[in-house]
């Protein structure tokens, strides 16, 4: 419950078939790997503070402090409800930053490999460097997960999947940040071996 459910089916079931057949037992609750979720509002709670913590990587939650608790609550609902336009009323507020800056603060961001025991890996990442030119894909998966990257004379071994597609390299994260984040804010980003067919 804690992982939206696209980050998962790009982490176990990018190269099946659709649709993707799901299994689900009632029994022998996995305690070790997954979240139990002992109730609806337990789940609010975790994506509003996923959402909190977005916004103080982004604004210095300046956004979400200047935000009513019917925000909040709007928020939720229209996630909850599927409801786009209820949802985005009060997520837009959350995506924007003002014109004279190229960008947030930093990318709220977290990385996720097949390959390795570690959930995922988030540090402070900016999307401007400091001569002013934006930063990349590349330029992210080059300093936080360099592992992800073929070498230069090397074949391909990873792909890099977000929201099912593989976007390429050079691609500004500014723009996958405002355009491919969860309803959390995050941009999920999954790094997993190059199908072999």
């Amino acid at each position: 419950m804690h992982y939206p459910i696209g980050l998962l089916f790009d982490l176990l079931a990018s190269s099946s078939a659709l649709p993707w057949n799901i299994i689900v037992h009632f029994k022998s609750f996995p305690e070790k790997d997954l979240l139990h979720c002992p109730s609806k509002d337990a789940v609010e709670a975790h994506f509003m503070s996923c959402v909190k913590e977005a916004d103080a990587l982004k604004h210095k939650s300046q956004v979400i402090n200047e935000m009513q608790k019917k925000d909040h609550k709007q928020l939720w609902m229209g996630l909850q409800n599927d409801r786009f336009d209820q949802f985005w009323a009060i997520n837009r507020k959350l995506m924007e930053y003002p014109a004279e800056e190229n960008g947030f603060r930093y990318i709220p961001f977290r990385i996720y490999q097949t390959t390795t025991e570690r959930p995922f890996i988030q540090k402070l990442f900016r999307p401007v460097a400091a001569d002013g030119q934006l930063h990349t894909l590349g330029d992210l998966l080059k300093e936080v997960c360099p592992s992800a990257l073929a070498p230069e004379d090397g074949e391909k071994k990873n792909q890099v999947m977000i929201h099912g597609i593989e976007p390429m390299l050079e691609t500004p994260l500014q723009w996958l940040s405002e355009h491919l984040s969860y309803p959390d804010n995050f941009l999920h980003i999954s790094i997993i071996p190059q199908p072999t067919d």
